[in-house]
Protein backbone atom coordinates (compact mmCIF):
# COMPACT_ATOMS: atom_id res chain seq x y z
CA UNK A 1 0.00 0.00 0.00
CA UNK A 2 2.78 2.75 -0.69
CA UNK A 3 0.60 4.85 -2.14
CA UNK A 4 -1.50 5.40 0.99
CA UNK A 5 1.06 4.19 3.46
CA UNK A 6 -0.58 4.33 7.27
CA UNK A 7 2.68 5.65 8.36
CA UNK A 8 0.83 9.34 7.17
CA UNK A 9 -1.97 10.92 9.13
CA UNK A 10 -5.26 10.23 7.50
CA UNK A 11 -5.85 13.69 5.73
CA UNK A 12 -2.32 13.17 3.72
CA UNK A 13 -3.41 9.68 2.44
CA UNK A 14 -7.27 10.72 1.53
CA UNK A 15 -5.52 13.71 -0.32
CA UNK A 16 -2.98 11.43 -2.14
CA UNK A 17 -5.92 8.68 -2.79
CA UNK A 18 -8.47 11.37 -3.87
CA UNK A 19 -5.67 12.99 -6.67
CA UNK A 20 -4.51 9.38 -7.49
CA UNK A 21 -8.12 7.55 -7.64
CA UNK A 22 -10.64 10.39 -8.01
CA UNK A 23 -12.88 12.11 -5.70
CA UNK A 24 -15.37 9.30 -4.91
CA UNK A 25 -16.75 7.94 -1.70
CA UNK A 26 -18.35 4.51 -2.27
CA UNK A 27 -20.88 4.06 0.65
CA UNK A 28 -21.22 0.10 1.09
CA UNK A 29 -24.78 -0.40 2.21
CA UNK A 30 -26.55 -3.51 1.59
CA UNK A 31 -29.92 -2.42 2.01
CA UNK A 32 -32.35 -5.61 2.24
CA UNK A 33 -34.18 -4.01 -0.90
CA UNK A 34 -30.90 -3.85 -2.37
CA UNK A 35 -29.99 -7.41 -1.99
CA UNK A 36 -33.33 -8.41 -3.52
CA UNK A 37 -32.81 -6.36 -6.52
CA UNK A 38 -29.10 -7.80 -6.77
CA UNK A 39 -31.26 -10.98 -7.22
CA UNK A 40 -30.13 -11.82 -3.38
CA UNK A 41 -31.87 -13.75 -0.72
CA UNK A 42 -31.70 -11.26 2.81
CA UNK A 43 -29.14 -13.35 4.76
CA UNK A 44 -25.65 -13.82 5.40
CA UNK A 45 -25.23 -15.67 2.03
CA UNK A 46 -26.40 -12.56 -0.33
CA UNK A 47 -24.47 -10.33 2.26
CA UNK A 48 -21.70 -11.85 1.44
CA UNK A 49 -21.59 -12.61 -1.97
CA UNK A 50 -22.46 -8.71 -2.32
CA UNK A 51 -19.72 -7.16 -0.15
CA UNK A 52 -17.44 -9.57 -2.56
CA UNK A 53 -19.05 -8.26 -5.62
CA UNK A 54 -18.63 -4.88 -4.34
CA UNK A 55 -14.80 -5.35 -3.24
CA UNK A 56 -13.65 -7.33 -6.51
CA UNK A 57 -15.16 -4.87 -8.53
CA UNK A 58 -14.22 -1.59 -7.09
CA UNK A 59 -11.28 -2.17 -4.08
CA UNK A 60 -8.92 -1.48 -6.95
CA UNK A 61 -9.59 1.40 -8.61
CA UNK A 62 -12.06 4.01 -6.35
CA UNK A 63 -10.29 6.20 -3.58
CA UNK A 64 -12.56 5.59 -0.42
CA UNK A 65 -15.30 3.44 0.38
CA UNK A 66 -17.77 3.87 3.48
CA UNK A 67 -19.35 0.79 4.64
CA UNK A 68 -22.23 1.34 7.40
CA UNK A 69 -21.73 -0.86 10.07
CA UNK A 70 -25.36 -1.51 11.31
CA UNK A 71 -25.80 -3.18 7.89
CA UNK A 72 -23.13 -5.73 9.01
CA UNK A 73 -24.18 -5.88 12.47
CA UNK A 74 -28.00 -6.81 12.03
CA UNK A 75 -26.46 -10.48 10.66
CA UNK A 76 -24.60 -10.84 14.01
CA UNK A 77 -21.25 -11.60 14.45
CA UNK A 78 -21.20 -13.69 11.19
CA UNK A 79 -22.27 -10.15 9.46
CA UNK A 80 -19.14 -8.68 11.88
CA UNK A 81 -17.20 -11.41 10.31
CA UNK A 82 -17.96 -10.61 6.54
CA UNK A 83 -17.46 -6.35 7.67
CA UNK A 84 -14.00 -7.59 8.89
CA UNK A 85 -12.89 -9.28 5.58
CA UNK A 86 -14.35 -6.34 3.59
CA UNK A 87 -12.20 -3.41 5.48
CA UNK A 88 -8.80 -5.86 5.03
CA UNK A 89 -8.94 -6.43 1.40
CA UNK A 90 -10.27 -2.76 0.90
CA UNK A 91 -6.96 -1.33 2.33
CA UNK A 92 -5.10 -4.42 0.91
CA UNK A 93 -5.76 -2.77 -2.54
CA UNK A 94 -4.51 0.75 -1.36
CA UNK A 95 -8.52 2.13 -0.48
CA UNK A 96 -8.89 4.06 2.29
CA UNK A 97 -12.39 3.02 4.31
CA UNK A 98 -14.37 5.09 6.23
CA UNK A 99 -16.21 3.08 9.12
CA UNK A 100 -19.69 4.45 9.01
CA UNK A 101 -20.90 3.67 12.67
CA UNK A 102 -21.78 7.05 13.95
CA UNK A 103 -20.68 6.21 17.28
CA UNK A 104 -20.73 9.00 20.51
CA UNK A 105 -20.73 8.17 24.08
CA UNK A 106 -18.38 9.45 27.05
CA UNK A 107 -15.82 8.53 29.17
CA UNK A 108 -14.34 4.87 28.85
CA UNK A 109 -17.61 3.63 26.71
CA UNK A 110 -16.68 6.11 24.08
CA UNK A 111 -13.25 4.43 24.42
CA UNK A 112 -14.37 1.39 23.81
CA UNK A 113 -15.52 2.59 20.53
CA UNK A 114 -12.52 4.18 19.57
CA UNK A 115 -10.59 1.40 20.26
CA UNK A 116 -12.95 -0.71 18.32
CA UNK A 117 -12.41 0.97 15.05
CA UNK A 118 -8.98 3.20 15.35
CA UNK A 119 -6.74 0.97 17.01
CA UNK A 120 -4.02 -0.87 14.94
CA UNK A 121 -4.50 -4.27 15.99
CA UNK A 122 -8.60 -4.46 15.88
CA UNK A 123 -9.80 -6.62 13.36
CA UNK A 124 -12.42 -3.59 12.40
CA UNK A 125 -9.36 -1.05 12.15
CA UNK A 126 -10.34 1.61 9.77
CA UNK A 127 -8.93 5.03 8.21
CA UNK A 128 -11.62 6.63 9.81
CA UNK A 129 -14.57 6.50 11.54
CA UNK A 130 -18.12 8.31 11.68
CA UNK A 131 -18.62 9.82 15.27
CA UNK A 132 -21.46 12.36 16.77
CA UNK A 133 -20.88 15.03 18.82
CA UNK A 134 -24.13 15.75 20.47
CA UNK A 135 -23.11 14.60 23.83
CA UNK A 136 -20.49 17.38 23.42
CA UNK A 137 -17.58 18.00 21.23
CA UNK A 138 -15.29 17.01 24.72
CA UNK A 139 -17.22 13.74 25.09
CA UNK A 140 -15.07 12.62 21.53
CA UNK A 141 -11.54 12.84 22.89
CA UNK A 142 -10.58 9.62 23.59
CA UNK A 143 -11.48 8.71 19.56
CA UNK A 144 -9.51 12.13 18.71
CA UNK A 145 -6.45 10.87 20.62
CA UNK A 146 -6.63 7.23 19.53
CA UNK A 147 -6.55 8.80 15.86
CA UNK A 148 -4.04 10.68 16.41
CA UNK A 149 -1.72 8.44 17.86
CA UNK A 150 -2.53 5.86 15.02
CA UNK A 151 -2.72 8.47 12.26
CA UNK A 152 -6.05 7.67 11.75
CA UNK A 153 -9.37 10.59 10.84
CA UNK A 154 -12.48 10.82 12.31
CA UNK A 155 -15.50 13.11 10.35
CA UNK A 156 -17.98 14.14 13.05
CA UNK A 157 -21.38 14.98 12.04
CA UNK A 158 -22.16 18.55 11.77
CA UNK A 159 -24.71 19.45 9.22
CA UNK A 160 -26.33 16.02 8.28
CA UNK A 161 -28.99 16.24 5.10
CA UNK A 162 -31.73 14.63 7.53
CA UNK A 163 -34.77 17.11 8.00
CA UNK A 164 -34.73 16.14 11.83
CA UNK A 165 -31.04 17.04 12.44
CA UNK A 166 -31.43 20.97 11.80
CA UNK A 167 -33.37 21.34 15.48
CA UNK A 168 -30.10 20.68 17.32
CA UNK A 169 -27.59 21.46 14.61
CA UNK A 170 -29.27 24.93 14.15
CA UNK A 171 -29.65 25.77 17.46
CA UNK A 172 -28.23 28.65 18.63
CA UNK A 173 -25.86 29.21 21.38
CA UNK A 174 -25.51 31.49 24.08
CA UNK A 175 -22.77 33.01 22.42
CA UNK A 176 -24.71 33.62 19.05
CA UNK A 177 -23.32 30.56 17.18
CA UNK A 178 -25.29 27.48 16.08
CA UNK A 179 -24.11 24.26 16.84
CA UNK A 180 -22.72 23.04 14.13
CA UNK A 181 -20.55 26.28 13.36
CA UNK A 182 -19.20 25.15 17.21
CA UNK A 183 -18.68 22.04 16.33
CA UNK A 184 -16.53 22.64 12.59
CA UNK A 185 -14.55 25.30 14.64
CA UNK A 186 -13.63 23.17 17.17
CA UNK A 187 -12.15 20.53 14.10
CA UNK A 188 -10.61 23.83 12.45
CA UNK A 189 -8.57 23.89 15.55
CA UNK A 190 -7.92 20.02 15.47
CA UNK A 191 -6.71 20.48 12.21
CA UNK A 192 -4.52 24.14 12.45
CA UNK A 193 -1.12 23.46 10.53
CA UNK A 194 -2.03 20.13 9.03
CA UNK A 195 -0.63 19.87 5.69
CA UNK A 196 -1.73 18.77 3.02
CA UNK A 197 -4.91 18.37 4.51
CA UNK A 198 -5.93 17.58 8.34
CA UNK A 199 -7.33 14.45 9.31
CA UNK A 200 -10.20 15.46 11.56
CA UNK A 201 -13.50 15.81 9.05
CA UNK A 202 -17.48 16.76 9.39
CA UNK A 203 -20.32 15.05 7.62
CA UNK A 204 -21.90 18.09 5.78
CA UNK A 205 -25.20 16.85 3.39
CA UNK A 206 -24.58 18.04 -0.58
CA UNK A 207 -28.43 18.03 -0.37
CA UNK A 208 -28.51 21.10 1.76
CA UNK A 209 -28.19 24.40 -0.71
CA UNK A 210 -25.91 27.39 0.08
CA UNK A 211 -23.91 26.84 2.89
CA UNK A 212 -21.99 30.29 2.91
CA UNK A 213 -23.04 31.45 6.05
CA UNK A 214 -20.88 28.74 7.28
CA UNK A 215 -17.06 28.46 7.85
CA UNK A 216 -16.36 24.98 6.12
CA UNK A 217 -12.67 25.91 5.71
CA UNK A 218 -11.75 23.68 8.75
CA UNK A 219 -8.48 22.82 6.72
CA UNK A 220 -10.00 18.92 6.66
CA UNK A 221 -12.35 16.98 4.96
CA UNK A 222 -15.76 17.04 3.95
CA UNK A 223 -17.75 13.94 3.43
CA UNK A 224 -20.35 14.58 2.00
CA UNK A 225 -23.20 12.50 1.40
CA UNK A 226 -26.13 13.01 -0.72
CA UNK A 227 -25.12 12.66 -4.12
CA UNK A 228 -27.02 10.11 -6.59
CA UNK A 229 -30.42 8.80 -5.17
CA UNK A 230 -30.63 11.37 -2.41
CA UNK A 231 -31.23 13.85 -5.42
CA UNK A 232 -27.71 16.19 -5.46
CA UNK A 233 -25.47 15.85 -8.81
CA UNK A 234 -21.46 16.70 -8.79
CA UNK A 235 -22.71 19.77 -10.42
CA UNK A 236 -23.87 21.09 -7.27
CA UNK A 237 -20.67 20.51 -5.03
CA UNK A 238 -19.44 24.15 -6.31
CA UNK A 239 -22.86 25.78 -5.08
CA UNK A 240 -22.83 23.61 -2.26
CA UNK A 241 -19.65 24.06 -0.72
CA UNK A 242 -17.91 26.94 -1.96
CA UNK A 243 -13.62 27.23 -1.89
CA UNK A 244 -14.28 24.57 0.03
CA UNK A 245 -14.89 22.05 -2.49
CA UNK A 246 -11.37 20.51 -2.83
CA UNK A 247 -11.74 19.02 0.30
CA UNK A 248 -14.92 17.38 -0.34
CA UNK A 249 -15.33 13.51 0.39
CA UNK A 250 -18.56 12.86 -2.18
CA UNK A 251 -20.23 9.54 -1.29
CA UNK A 252 -21.97 7.97 -3.31
CA UNK A 253 -23.78 4.55 -1.95
CA UNK A 254 -27.25 3.38 -4.46
CA UNK A 255 -26.37 5.50 -7.52
CA UNK A 256 -23.32 3.19 -7.78
CA UNK A 257 -24.54 0.36 -6.23
CA UNK A 258 -27.91 -0.32 -8.08
CA UNK A 259 -25.86 -0.73 -10.89
CA UNK A 260 -24.69 -4.57 -9.95
CA UNK A 261 -24.21 -7.26 -9.66
CA UNK A 262 -22.39 -6.75 -12.69
CA UNK A 263 -18.81 -5.44 -11.88
CA UNK A 264 -18.66 -4.16 -15.47
CA UNK A 265 -21.50 -1.62 -15.09
CA UNK A 266 -20.59 -1.36 -10.84
CA UNK A 267 -17.11 0.16 -12.51
CA UNK A 268 -18.23 1.98 -15.42
CA UNK A 269 -20.86 3.87 -12.46
CA UNK A 270 -17.81 4.44 -9.98
CA UNK A 271 -15.87 5.92 -13.03
CA UNK A 272 -18.74 8.22 -14.42
CA UNK A 273 -19.09 9.79 -10.91
CA UNK A 274 -15.57 10.71 -10.43
CA UNK A 275 -14.82 12.04 -13.43
CA UNK A 276 -18.35 14.11 -13.35
CA UNK A 277 -16.91 15.14 -9.45
CA UNK A 278 -13.34 16.12 -10.64
CA UNK A 279 -14.54 18.07 -13.67
CA UNK A 280 -17.19 20.43 -11.40
CA UNK A 281 -14.71 20.26 -8.65
CA UNK A 282 -11.89 21.69 -11.54
CA UNK A 283 -13.89 23.81 -12.78
CA UNK A 284 -15.38 25.20 -9.71
CA UNK A 285 -11.17 26.23 -9.44
CA UNK A 286 -11.12 28.35 -12.72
Amino acid sequence: MSSTSPLEPFGARLRRAMDERGPLCVGIDPHASLLTAWGLHDDIAGLERFTRTVVEALAGTVAVFKPQSAFFERFGSRGIAVLEKAVEELRSAGALVVMDAKRGDIGSTMAAYAETFLRKDSPLFSDALTVSPYLGYGSLKPAVDLARENNAGLFVLALTSNPEGAEVQHAVREDGRSVAATVLGHLAAENAGQAPLGSFGAVVGATLGDLSSYDLAINGPLLAPGIGAQGATPADLPGVFGAAVRNVVPNVSRGVLRHGPDVTALRGSAERFADEIRAAVEAARG
